[in-house]
């Protein structure tokens, strides 16, 4: 097999492909390798690897032998070196065990061969830690890969492996893959497991953890394989009536939908972006389905000054904890300033500050889940434009507080955030393009665990509007 056959493949064909003999494991992992030098060189989305091995994964799991890479941030495997992309830890601790993530991605089958990048301790939308260097998108090397979760979806997008672990904690699934032409599903709340170390209140219940695919049925596969609940989670979440996977080319009836284009934060969409999602509107009527617009409406400032509060707080336990673990104590030499900044803030905060802000999220929350009554899906953009230049999400920037740096990211960034304070499901799917030739994500929301109805509408639009084919400058069928 060459790299046009290996790149052509999606996770779930790949699998199918080493199942009936036609390609090894070995082979398999050796064409990834392979291609991960090749386009590492252009992209720089590496932060550990490729490994001179896979690490140990079940040979029976329903991916088994296919090509993966974790992101260096949360979840981690036993023995590999993990920095959160901060210099603060240096040559990275090495864990003494898996995440349970990190199990449920053996147990599938996945073979892990590097470590992707990620911006320092993850609270940037794009990837350009100091620590590595700057991650850029393989569509255009001048663009940013989005963040937090940029190296796992460059990878993915430039055809080195078929899927990769990400998560999400104000859209760093769901930003990537949207600049990145590729799938990206932030679970529910609860759904994918956060232990040993975390739970689902991680983040005051921001953070979700998962992967960037090439296809929705690869999502639906691999939040299969991964939804596992494990004994002490403090949040059991409902399970599915039955495989996500069945979900894929099931009729999803006519569902009332909801068209949403303009920002919560009244900064500017791009033209280009608002018609991808218009064009989505469209092809969704043909479908059948009832579209309305109209959204949720909150205020944007409470919601971000308890963005900045939770943020803040989150990043000065983090580094805490790296400063116990180490012995190393962070400050401006070790941190990029605009975490600096936001450590800062943390630590003055009071117990008061917090519960001020989860009352926001919780006004918030019920805000959007009496919205869902009446909706099924909130259709908007995933991002307010297209990938932007590198650098201008600047996290080394000296002139910005905490409170300057979460609005430069979410004023960028507008249409993603809410569904991490509400917990409930959203995905971003490639189905725009610019006329750059630049990705455009559309996002599609839905009510708590309602990932089996997302799923299926995703596949309806994949099979509608279909994006395989699309190919970036930087790809591995072009070594």
């Amino acid at each position: 097999m060459n790299f046009d056959e290996y790149t052509a493949l999606d996770a779930t064909g790949l699998a199918a492909t080493i199942a009936a003999g036609d390609l090894t494991a070995a082979e398999a992992a050796e064409l990834a390798t392979d291609a991960i030098n090749a386009v590492n060189e252009e992209i720089n989305a590496v932060a550990g690897g490729p490994f001179d091995r896979p690490l140990a994964y079940a040979d029976d799991g329903c991916f088994a032998g296919v090509p993966f890479v974790i992101k260096d941030l949360i979840c981690h495997a036993e023995g590999v070196p993990t920095r959160m992309g901060t210099r603060m830890l240096g040559d990275g601790l090495v864990p003494p065990a898996d995440t349970h993530l990190m199990e449920r991605f053996r147990a599938a089958g996945l073979a892990t061969v590097a470590v992707s990048t990620t911006p320092e301790f993850g609270f940037n939308a794009n990837t350009e830690a100091l620590a590595y260097g700057s991650t850029r998108n393989p569509w255009d090397t001048g663009r940013s890969a989005g963040g937090s979760s940029g190296g796992s979806a460059a990878l993915v997008a430039a055809g080195a492996v078929p899927m990769a672990h990400a998560n999400d904690g104000g859209g760093s699934i769901r930003i990537p893959a949207a600049c990145n032409g590729l799938v990206g599903l932030k679970p529910s709340r609860g759904r994918v497991p956060l232990g040993p170390d975390l739970d689902s209140n991680a983040l005051s219940g921001l953070a979700a953890e998962f992967a960037v695919t090439r296809s929705v049925r690869d999502a639906a596969a691999l939040l299969d394989a991964v939804a596992v609940p494990y004994p002490g989670d403090r949040v059991l979440i409902a399970p599915p009536r039955r495989p996500f996977a069945q979900e894929v080319g099931a009729d999803p009836g006519r569902l009332r939908i909801a068209l949403h284009t303009e920002a919560w934060s009244g900064t500017a969409v791009d033209p280009e972006v608002v018609a991808a999602v218009e064009a989505v509107g469209r092809a969704l009527e043909a479908a059948g389905h009832r579209v309305d617009r109209v959204a949720p409406a909150f205020d944007w400032e409470s919601f971000l000054e308890a963005t900045v509060t939770t943020w803040a707080a989150f990043l000065a336990e983090s580094v805490a904890a790296v400063e116990a673990m180490t012995g190393t104590a962070a400050g401006p030499d070790n941190v990029e300033a605009t975490s600096w900044a936001c450590i800062q803030y943390g630590r003055e905060l009071r117990v008061l500050d917090l519960a001020a802000a989860g009352a926001v999220f919780t006004a918030v929350s019920r805000t959007v889940g009496e919205f869902f009554t009446g909706y099924d899906v909130l259709l908007t953009p995933t991002t307010n434009h297209p990938p932007m230049e590198l650098g201008y999400l600047n996290a080394d920037e000296h002139d910005l507080d905490a409170h300057g740096w979460t609005r430069r990211i979410f004023d960028a960034f507008s249409f993603t955030p809410l569904f991490n304070t509400t917990g409930t499901p959203a995905i971003s799917l490639p189905l725009g393009q610019s006329s750059e030739g630049l990705p455009i994500g559309v996002q599609l929301a839905g009510p708590m665990c309602s990932e089996s109805m997302l799923l299926r509408l995703a596949a309806q639009l994949e099979a509608a509007m279909p994006w395989a084919g699309r190919t970036p400058a930087v790809h591995a069928s072009r070594i």
